[in-house]
């Protein structure tokens, strides 16, 4: 591993989250990330503080290893290491209730590699660095190995600023939190695959 510091030079206009993170953080909020801020006794605040932060579908929550049950049209449960979703249209998900069903219409079992990088991107949302040594131990890998083709996708970002390797963890800088999930899509395997259409957006 390697330490490395760099400094971005600010040549424009400020955007309206750093405005944002300017005027709110003045204001003795805290940037939780992304586009959520809090107090600093705010429940978030406090969380973030104990690295016991959470993010799902809804945004950053307080709890954290908890399963999720999904209620009404399109909702997404998160139960143990699987996905499911209800159907997106009314009709359906109304039939399936009537005839005493579950009205779940697709989901996936999540394989060690998913709960490994699902693990990886949770804390790099949530505390804003990848913890590489725990993982290590966690997971009984040599992250370098494993992570090879997403060490080098990252490489760009380390370039520009945006990422910090430190000797046990790989951390986003203050101007890298603001592109939280630039740094996570390197990390994410279902993204680009040959032949595969994405259905998601990208981060800008």
């Amino acid at each position: 591993m390697f330490d490395l510091t760099f400094t971005i030079e600010d040549k424009g206009a400020p955007t309206p989250l750093t405005l944002a993170i300017d005027k709110l953080t003045s204001a003795g909020y805290v940037y939780i990330g992304m586009d959520h801020f809090a107090l600093p006794d705010d429940d978030l605040a406090l969380a973030q503080a104990r690295g016991s932060l959470h993010r799902n579908f809804m945004g950053y929550t307080t709890h954290a290893d908890t399963d999720l049950v999904g209620l009404g049209v399109s909702a997404i449960s998160h139960i143990g290491a699987s996905f499911s979703q209800n159907p997106r249209d009314l009709s359906t998900w109304q039939a399936a209730i009537d005839e005493g069903h579950l009205p779940v219409v697709r989901g996936v079992r999540l394989s060690e590699d998913d709960q490994l990088r699902g693990d990886l991107i949770q804390q790099l949302m949530c505390q804003g660095e990848i913890p590489v040594s725990a993982l290590e131990r966690r997971y009984a890998i040599a992250f370098g190995d494993y992570f090879r083709d997403a060490l080098v996708r990252l490489r760009p970002l380390i370039d520009d600023g945006l990422v910090r390797v430190d000797e046990d963890r790989i951390v986003a800088t203050s101007q890298g939190r603001l592109l939280l999930r630039n740094i996570a899509m390197c990390f994410d395997r279902y993204l680009d695959r040959p032949g595969i259409p994405l259905k998601f957006s990208r981060a800008i």
